[in-house]
């Protein structure tokens, strides 16, 4: 028998039906999901990722797009560039009071905290040196390279300034915030914290200020502060309250002050969400105690089980199963 064989052009012409049904149920399947946009805290970028696979494992349907940055400039990307966005997710709650609540959102949920760190590499200029009660002279020292995140666009930007504030009262030493400031180049601001870790593990820098969760996923040392400076204790707040650091408010030419107080992070679902319904679900899961907030405590940040909100009429507001998910606390 005769073997059939196939021309080129034949086989592409009995191909192509077969090849374009393949493609038309690939972006039929695509089409099908539901993108859930998610702007989050750079400090964020770990723990989120580790949610995203485990929640789209159990949520095949669900596609988590996650847009990480600076809180306040995420925050201005949704007020003022009107960016699609179904979850903010701020290092600072406040930030989520500020600038989004309430044209943009109805409420907040606080659900976990953090700590500042000095952070640095065995390449570090005086690795060997650096301690709890000597690392404001090393950053003093000349040749010595450290920075910090932009105050106006990171909340560890502005809260690593207070850090610095913090330490001149705690340790009855006046000047020594101009003495470090004026030993810090302009150069050394970078938008977002977590753009620092490279600087560090290059060798481009040689301290950098960052939330311990931070310093523990990318496997930095780093020198741990008193509570009375590093924001990790809202009993503290007092405190950190004698610290402010004024920034560029969210209208052109405006400036505002941010107060110290305590690293407390917050969530909310923006108004309008375009995926409302598989953001909450993921919301609720990153507050689950099992799910969530249970990554993040094994990757070094502290949640608060359960997660808080202010009043019981927010508590009431909040969709799907969140309201068993948070507790009322000032």
């Amino acid at each position: 028998m005769k073997k059939a064989t196939l021309s080129p052009q034949g086989g592409w012409t009995l191909l192509l039906p077969t090849l374009l049904g393949i493609l038309l149920l690939s972006a039929g399947a695509a089409r099908g999901k539901e993108n859930v946009i998610v702007f989050h805290a750079g400090s964020l970028t770990v723990p989120l990722a580790a949610m995203e696979k485990a929640f789209e494992a159990a949520h095949p349907e669900i596609d988590i797009l996650r847009e990480a940055g600076g809180s306040t400039k995420l925050a201005r990307m949704i007020t003022e560039l009107h960016k699609p966005a179904d979850i903010m997710v701020s290092a600072d709650y406040l930030v989520i009071d500020k600038a989004l609540i309430p044209a943009y959102a109805d409420w907040n949920i606080r659900f976990a905290t953090n700590q500042l760190v000095l952070c640095y590499t065995p390449r570090s200029r005086f690795a060997d040196e650096v301690r709890s009660d000597n690392w404001y002279e090393i950053l003093a020292r000349p040749g010595v390279v450290w920075g910090h995140s932009d105050p106006n666009l990171d909340p560890c930007g502005y809260r690593s300034l207070m850090v610095l504030q913090l330490a001149e009262k705690f340790y009855a030493k006046p000047g020594l915030y101009d003495r470090l400031i004026a030993n810090r180049p302009e150069a050394n601001v970078r938008p977002k914290s977590v753009e620092l870790v490279s600087l560090l593990e290059t060798g481009n820098m040689d301290f950098a200020w960052e939330y311990l969760s931070v310093a523990v996923q990318h496997g930095l040392q780093f020198v741990r502060l008193d509570a009375h400076i590093n924001l990790s204790n809202s009993q503290l707040d007092d405190f950190y309250r004698q610290a402010a650091v004024e920034v560029t408010g969210s209208q052109p030419g405006t400036r505002v002050t941010e107060i110290g107080q305590s690293c407390t992070y917050g969530l909310t679902l923006v108004k309008g969400a375009p995926n409302a319904a598989g953001a909450v679900l993921f919301l609720e899961y990153l507050l689950s105690p099992e799910g969530g907030l249970k990554i993040l405590e094994s990757l070094g940040q502290p949640p608060l089980i359960p997660a808080r909100v202010d009043s019981a009429q927010v508590r009431q507001q909040l969709p799907g199963n969140l309201g068993t998910l948070v507790e009322v606390s000032k």
